[in-house]
Parts: C-alpha cells; sequence; structure tokens
C-alpha cells in the first residue's frame, strides 16, 4: 500500500515535519528528536491505515480510567444534570430533555458521537434545542466524560431568538380591565409596578412585605438572588388588598407556571394583543426604568439580576429622550438648591 506521509526534517530549526501527499499540507510534529518523530510518524500512518483498530485501542486505554466511558450515553448526561437543578430550573430542565430532537442521540454512547450527530440534532430541533444541548455537551466536557469537544465553539450554529418586547402601558390596562377574577387582576396589576418573573411574583408572601419602610424584598427562585424594591402608594393600595398574612396569591402559587402563562396568553388573544407573554412585563419595568433615566444599578437590584448585563438587555428595547447637557446641568443645579436651601436673612431692625 502506498504510503499517504512522508518524513523530513527542515534544515533551519531541526524540526521534523510531516508532509501529506493527498492534500499537500505539511504539519509540524514539534520536535528535533529523530526516534520521538518516527514514533510519531508511524503513529499517524497507522491511524489512517487502521481506523477502527485505533479507535478500538484508544477506547481500551480510556476504560482502564473510567470503566463505564464506552457504555455512557447522552441519556445518561442529560439526567445527571437534571439532578442538580431545583425547583422550577429542574422542571424546565425535565421538559427541555424531552425535546424529540434529543431522540436522535439519546441512546448514543458518548464516544462513538461524531459533529455531523449534532448537526443533525439542530437541524431537526428548535432554538431551545441548541441551547440545552450546548449545555449539555459542555457539562460532559467538565466531567471529563468526553475526551474531546464533539462540535468546536466556532462551528456551533449561532442561538438566534424571536424578538421580545415590554407589554406597553394600554396593552396592561386592557388585560386589567378584562380580567374578572380579583386574584389574576391583582396579579398583573403588581407584575407591572414590580416586574419581577412570574413564579417569584407567585409566590410572594406578605412577609415580603415591609410596611414600615416601604420595600417589598424576595429571593429569586431561579438564581436565589435577593430583588429588593421600594414600593410606593400605587403598589401599597395592590398590596392592602391581598391577605396580610402567609400567601399573597394562595390559588396562583399552585397553577403550573405554564398554565399561568396559557392563561395570559388567552386573555392576550380575546384582546388582539400579540407578541407579549408574562414576562414581559419584566421587560416593560426594565424599559421604563431606562426610559426614566433610573440609575442602572438601583434598576440591577430591583430585578435581582446577577450583572449589569443582564439589566440591559432586558432594556434594550427602551425609549430614551435625552435633554442638551446644559438643560441638565440646570436641573440638577434646581435640585441642590432645593436641598439645601440658602438661610434666612436676618430682619433689620427699625
Amino acid at each position: 500500500m502506498k504510503q499517504r506521509y512522508r518524513l523530513y526534517k527542515r534544515k533551519k530549526g531541526g524540526r521534523y515535519y510531516v508532509h501529506d501527499d493527498v492534500t499537500g499540507k505539511q504539519d509540524s510534529l514539534h520536535t528535533t528528536d529523530r526516534a520521538t518523530a518516527i514514533r510519531l510518524f508511524h503513529s499517524r500512518q497507522e491511524a489512517e491505515q487502521q481506523p477502527a483498530v485505533n479507535l478500538q485501542i484508544a477506547r481500551a486505554y480510556l476504560a482502564a480510567s473510567d470503566p463505564q466511558i464506552a457504555t455512557r450515553n447522552w441519556q445518561f448526561v442529560m439526567d445527571e444534570m437534571v439532578k442538580l437543578k431545583k425547583d422550577e430550573t429542574q422542571r424546565r430542565w425535565q421538559v427541555a430533555i424531552k425535546d424529540k430532537a434529543f431522540d436522535l442521540i439519546r441512546h448514543l454512547p458518548l464516544l462513538e458521537t461524531r459533529p455531523e450527530h449534532f448537526l443533525r440534532v439542530l437541524e431537526a430541533g428548535k432554538v431551545s434545542t441548541n441551547v440545552y444541548l450546548r449545555r449539555i455537551h459542555n457539562f460532559a466536557l467538565d466531567m471529563t466524560w468526553l475526551p474531546w469537544p464533539v462540535l468546536a465553539k466556532k462551528r456551533w450554529p449561532a442561538v438566534v431568538f424571536k424578538e421580545k418586547r415590554g407589554i406597553t402601558l394600554a396593552e396592561h390596562l386592557a388585560i386589567v380591565a378584562r380580567e374578572t377574577n380579583p386574584e389574576r387582576k391583582a396579579f398583573y396589576k403588581l407584575a407591572w409596578h414590580l416586574g419581577a418573573s412570574q413564579s417569584d411574583l407567585a409566590f410572594l408572601e406578605a412577609e415580603n412585605v415591609d410596611w414600615d419602610t416601604h420595600v417589598i424584598s424576595y429571593q429569586r427562585m431561579k438564581t436565589d438572588t435577593v430583588a429588593i424594591m421600594r414600593f410606593d402608594e400605587d403598589m401599597a393600595e395592590i398590596l392592602r388588598d391581598l391577605p396580610g398574612s402567609g400567601p399573597l396569591f394562595p390559588y396562583l402559587r399552585t397553577v403550573r407556571a405554564g398554565d399561568r402563562a396559557t392563561e395570559f396568553h388567552q386573555r392576550c388573544i380575546g384582546l388582539g394583543i400579540k407578541g407579549v407573554s408574562l414576562h414581559s412585563y419584566r421587560y416593560a419595568w426594565a424599559e421604563r426604568a431606562k426610559s426614566a433615566g433610573y440609575p442602572e444599578r438601583y434598576a440591577q437590584v430591583n430585578l435581582g439580576h446577577n450583572s449589569k448585563a443582564m439589566t440591559r438587555a432586558y432594556s434594550r428595547k427602551a425609549e430614551v429622550e435625552m435633554p442638551s447637557l446644559s438643560e441638565y446641568e440646570r436641573q440638577q443645579q434646581n435640585i441642590i438648591e432645593h436641598r439645601n436651601p440658602e438661610p434666612a436673612a436676618p430682619a433689620v431692625a427699625a
């Protein structure tokens, strides 16, 4: 059999190279030692002539350190990931791994997975398939269940989400006006003022409200970060109509997140409102905060985001009307003068 590769040594530097007669490409072996170069050269030649045998040899070496590596499949990786999640995040993962597109690799051993297997899954799936497959793949790499990436980072198709926007005040008022259920109406009203995710809002309790300081705080279910917001009289009026102890929304907290979303979607359909969901209240709050010039660090605390980047992503569609620098300076000067008025001049005796 004619050999595909040729070994040669460059005069300059003395390094050994391999020349591929098929592609014409030269690869450095990164060594100046002849014995090492010959060994690497023969390994490459054998890999070309006996790919199946070399795969078995590689498996034998890997199995010595990890007995399950030859049988571990992608369903095993998915199941292990779900075990590490909790609450609502775990429920989302349980739904995500049932994606029919994953059936193409579900029982495929990790070591037998090739890039085209992932590409077929991505072709058959949706945007969420791309997102979750990346996480599953990275988890397998982090756990050293995969000796190398199936797809290089640059080869993953870009994740393109559907356009998202905040609900407008007119749309919100229309939904509230048509809602006949008192608890659900209060839920939508508080969503507008608080900007919380639907699960965090549904599980709020009276103990989260501090009436002395007019502050409402809660621990986010998704990230465990604490969101803190000072409420005004408009929000206080809504809170006074809710239970004074225990859950603020006793019924809605028992409803699945998907069912709460479906109920809201049905109300939007009835009003001819398109392109919004319950999560649009969160976008709306961020957009309103940016348009009003609310400091970004305050918005981050109110929304319970871990980073300013996430807050910026939610508020990117806000319409901001910026005053001129001179106008802004005058506004700031007026604020300073209002806070620190000049003392009144003493009366002059007659």
